[in-house]
């Protein structure tokens, strides 16, 4: 049976939110150094883990291209540093 669970998590769907893919990226981790899974279950998960990296990565990728087009579009003077000393 642990075949059927192990596969199971390789086709989940896309996650629906970055701290979704984030949290479960995170339970892999803690389950995959455990060390309890057989190999076959490690590959099944590190390909899990793959999938949801990846899902992270646009997903910031695309917050720090909007972010960009926000800047440029309001930017009427420099960018200054911020310095909470001030």
């Amino acid at each position: 049976m642990p075949k059927k669970s192990a596969k199971k998590s390789a086709t989940k769907a896309s996650p629906e939110s970055f701290e979704t893919a984030l949290a479960e990226l995170e339970q892999l981790v803690e389950k995959m150094e455990k060390g309890d899974l057989s190999l076959e279950e490690s590959m099944t998960d590190f390909q899990r883990g793959i999938e949801l990296t990846k899902h992270c990565q646009a997903t910031l990728k695309a917050a720090e291209q909007k972010v960009q087009i926000l800047v440029e579009q309001g930017n009427s003077g420099k960018l200054a540093p911020f310095d909470a000393e001030d």
